[in-house]
């Protein structure tokens, strides 16, 4: 199938052509001509799936044959729970939309001045993407009206649940119109995601592409069991004699972000933090560094990492499992997008079993356990009970490192 197929203007055709892409991927082919006949969507699709496009694509077609009458105001709504996912789908509208009668879009998010935001608010747009937080301020100020909502979106909406953003999501809701169309997209599906979409939904066309709460096919995954205390030092070493030259690395934490890239860079690896704490400006620039290669490591909590959309990227290795088995799906969805191969790494030490058992039990499948030669785990977990001996295998030809400086894959 091609995107000729799915009933999509001849501009936006050709915004689709400029970006050299020529098959729709599935769920593109199963949600646009979904929202075109403005259904309802309830779609469960993995990151670097295409989603993205698969609702800004359409709305931006349905905007332009339906011209808004009047002075503009916000006639789609698109939540979400991020401002890196923010920008990506801004990002979007922008490039599919360069063809077409001139449609504004504006992002608004927290961590950024309000004022400009106010001013382009109120020169009027046909298309708001928000975080929840933010767009309740312009709600609450009188600067975002959202009487004239056509289309609402909720993008990842189980990430927002899962930083708390319920309480926000139902206020917006009620203050949008009850007779809209509502497409609702979510990596996986927990009962209270299913409750909240069946609240918001009306007749919806379920879409999924995938089985839910599982991982991409195309992501090679391996655990690594060893000591805590010993983590950094293997994963510089793997990353250095293995000249890995792009790794998003993740974290628990802020603290543990900022003290293992610090770590990193001591080792002669080129790294940058990303979390909550950095301003939007320097998690702009770690991020276009980091695509651009001008570093090698990008380390980042789950919160930061969310939405980001980085081409071909070969590595993700969790630093520390995440306590929420449905956070460990999101980070390695980071890899292995859009038919590419990907490498999931986890650095497991025994205190962090359980978290293992929960990921393996929600994915139902064992991920395979090697011990890095060198790298024997000692520790014992709380129950006293040493680590497991070693389980799988590695190839013989690689040896403990004797130093911790790499530059450029050489060891020093």
């Amino acid at each position: 199938m091609s995107f000729k197929n799915l009933g999509l203007s001849e501009e936006l055709l050709r915004a689709i052509s400029d970006q050299g892409y020529t098959e729709p991927t599935p769920i593109q082919s199963q949600a646009i001509p979904v929202v075109l006949q403005k259904r309802d969507i309830m779609a469960g699709a993995q990151t670097g799936t295409g989603k993205t496009a698969g609702f800004t694509l359409p709305i931006l077609q349905l905007l332009a044959a339906h011209p808004g009458k009047g002075s503009r105001r916000i006639r789609v709504l698109i939540l979400t729970p991020t401002r890196e996912l923010a920008a990506q789908v801004a990002e979007s509208v922008r490039t599919y939309g360069k063809h077409m009668p001139v449609i504004r879009s504006e992002m608004v998010c927290g961590g950024v001045n309000i004022n400009p935001q106010i001013k382009r608010l109120r020169a009027g747009v046909d298309i708001l993407i928000a975080t929840p937080g933010r767009l309740l301020d312009h709600v609450r100020q009188g600067t975002a009206n959202l009487s004239s909502v056509e289309i609402l979106v909720l993008d990842e909406a189980d990430r927002m649940l899962d930083m708390g953003f319920i309480v926000d999501i139902k206020k917006v809701i009620a203050a949008i119109p009850k007779q809209r169309q509502t497409l609702f997209f979510s990596a996986t599906f927990s009962d209270d995601i299913i409750r909240l979409a069946n609240t918001i939904l009306k007749d919806p066309v379920s879409i999924e592409v995938g089985n839910r709460n599982t991982t991409g096919e195309n992501i090679k995954q391996t655990v690594y069991t060893v000591d805590q205390k010993r983590k950094r030092e293997l994963l510089s070493y793997m990353i250095g004699s293995n000249n890995w030259k792009q790794v998003l690395v993740f974290t628990r934490t802020k603290h543990g972000a900022n003290h293992l890239c610090e770590a990193l860079q001591k080792d002669g690896l080129r790294s940058m933090a990303i979390h909550g704490n950095k301003s939007q400006g320097a998690r702009t620039r770690a991020l276009a560094d980091f695509k651009e290669g001008k570093i090698r490591v990008l380390v980042a909590t789950d919160i930061a990492a969310r939405g980001l959309d980085i081409n071909q990227l070969p590595h993700v290795v969790n630093f520390e499992l995440p306590n929420v088995p449905q956070d460990y799906v999101h980070r390695i969805g980071r890899t292995g997008r859009a038919g590419n191969e990907g490498e999931a790494i986890s650095l497991v030490c025994a205190s962090e079993r359980t978290y293992l058992r929960d990921i393996e039990k929600l994915l139902k499948v064992e991920l395979p356990k090697i011990v890095f030669p060198g790298y024997e785990p000692t520790e014992t977990s709380s129950s006293g009970t040493r680590s497991p001996e070693r389980s799988g295998s590695f190839r013989k030809s690689y040896a403990r490192p004797q130093s911790k400086n790499f530059r450029s894959g050489t060891r020093r």
